[in-house]
């Protein structure tokens, strides 16, 4: 393997850090992971230890390195993160104020609530293309400012530096000589204009946060800066920075507009590419940036389902109706087509409904409960309710004006149930499908780093290494479905707390 092309591709998750090492054709050589604690201070606050994130970063690299044959052919690396998880760093001594606050934490609920009220919610679409929630970015670095002892006259005086996860790790990496993020990133901070591919003045006054805290913002692939020689034996050069959805979306070679691709994690994120358009959603769907080469931006509209794969740990964990994930699937396929009983739904609003909801306040339920229930009717119900909620992302999408896909690309440790994809498929009519090497978002990092370094010539190039696994194609009956999908709708409308998620 020595002096053979590789490349390096970290993927910074929310619940593991993983690097996995990539031949020039992609083809995956080593992975080594390491699981990521998670601190919950208290009811509603997530949050992650910023310097256990980066000794797995150093260390599964390590290890992948090795695995491989060592440093040499090590062309460049590639990064992909979960997007909004704040951090505030000391510039001196690079060490963080406290711990990284996640995407997931609900601390800026209030203050989300107060921007509302004021009327400050359509600059921030207008501008940011999100909406006033606690998800993003610069609720949570507001917080930082009011919580923490003497943060925000530091910040003041230019001795602080705020980022993302990719931000925060390109600047250890490279011993604190770069302090820059990617387009992707920066349109999830709900400070970036992404019409302007600006960091916007009035949202950073609107939260009271210096311009000097910030990164500098640039392609998603290109080089970023080298790494430490001592890190890893030499200096390599990191050449992508991609937030994990968009990484999936590039892994998924969605590179023509209305192209679509739905991750199935903790949560599900639907994104389709919009191409150098940004529309503004009127059905609470996200526009983002998808990607940005050679100066030229690309768009996505996205929707954010909470709870996906979280059904299937609480069905596992939480009451012990499965003894692991992939039983799951055998239960689902044991019942015939109706179950044998009355439909029954399951809402799995545990910490709210996402899009197109938007409901922090919802909870979940099970309801159509029978006598004759038993537990594989739940389970199917729980695997049922993820494409539900797959079908709701996708009429929002279709009410913005997306055309229909020819198909649905899928990813994520769902999608390696075959039942899943076979119920989706019918729910959505559209044919799934499911590539190869399913870990796209990592996979989207080394794209991208091939891309940024020259391995790669253009996106037509990276379009060619995808290829197709399994699909599934529609086979239910119109009747059929649109019974239950009014089932479903019936269902959220039960668990919903007011009329316009708020």
């Amino acid at each position: 393997m020595t002096g053979t092309t590789r490349i390096l591709a970290i993927d910074q998750g929310t619940t593991s850090t993983r690097a996995v090492m990539f031949d020039a054709k992609a083809q995956p050589l080593a992975t080594a992971q390491m699981p990521l604690p998670q601190i919950f201070p208290r009811d509603g606050w997530v949050e992650h230890d910023p310097e256990l994130i980066w000794e797995a970063v150093v260390a599964t690299c390590r290890q992948v390195i090795a695995a491989t044959g060592g440093i040499d052919g090590v062309a460049a690396i590639g990064i992909t993160n979960q997007r909004e998880t704040t951090v505030l760093w000391d510039r001196k001594s690079g060490r963080p104020v406290m711990n990284a606050i996640v995407w997931q934490d609900r601390r800026g609920a209030d203050m989300c609530r107060e921007l509302r009220a004021n009327g400050h919610e359509p600059l921030i679409q207008a501008r940011t293309g999100l909406l006033a929630d606690s998800y993003f970015s610069a609720t949570k670095l507001a917080w930082m400012f009011k919580n923490v002892d003497g943060a925000h006259a530091a910040a003041m005086r230019g001795d602080l530096a705020f980022g993302t996860i990719d931000s925060f790790l390109l600047w250890r990496l490279t011993g604190g000589r770069v302090h820059a993020t990617d387009a992707t990133n920066a349109s999830r901070t709900m400070l970036y204009d992404i019409h302007k591919n600006a960091w916007d003045a009035d949202l950073l006054a609107l939260f009271d946060i210096p311009a000097s805290i910030l990164p500098d913002v640039r392609d998603s692939a290109g080089v970023f800066g080298v790494t430490e020689a001592s890190l890893f034996g030499r200096a390599i050069p990191v050449t992508a920075l991609v937030g994990d959805q968009q990484g999936a979306l590039v892994g998924q070679a969605c590179f023509a507009p209305g192209m679509i691709k739905s991750t199935y994690g903790t949560g599900c994120f639907v994104l389709a590419n919009t191409g150098p358009t940004a529309h503004t959603s009127h059905n609470r769907l996200l526009t983002t940036i998808a990607y940005r080469l050679n100066g030229a931006t690309t768009y996505a509209l996205e929707g954010s389902i909470f709870n996906a794969g979280t059904v299937i740990q609480w069905l596992r964990d939480g009451v012990g109706m499965i003894a692991s994930a992939a039983e799951s699937e055998a239960y689902a396929a044991g019942l015939d087509k109706d179950g044998g009983t009355g439909r029954i739904y399951f809402v799995p609003a545990f910490t709210g409904l996402g899009a197109p909801h938007w409901d922090p306040d919802a909870r979940a339920a099970i309801i159509g409960l029978g006598r004759d229930s038993t537990r594989a009717h739940i389970v199917r119900a729980g695997l049922e309710s993820v494409c539900y909620q797959t079908h709701d992302l996708l009429t929002a999408l279709a009410a913005d004006g997306m055309a229909t896909p020819a198909a649905l690309r899928v990813d994520g440790g769902m999608a390696a149930n075959r039942w899943l994809l076979q119920f989706l498929a019918d729910i959505t009519n559209l044919p799934v499908e499911r590539p190869i090497y399913g870990e796209t978002t990592v996979l989207g990092a080394a794209f991208l780093a091939g891309l940024g370094i020259g391995i790669y010539s253009d996106l037509h190039a990276v379009e060619a290494a995808w290829r197709l696994d399994f699909q599934a194609i529609p086979t239910m009956a119109g009747g059929q479905r649109t019974a239950r999908i009014a089932g479903w709708r019936d269902a959220v409308a039960r668990i919903r707390t007011s009329l316009d998620g708020r």
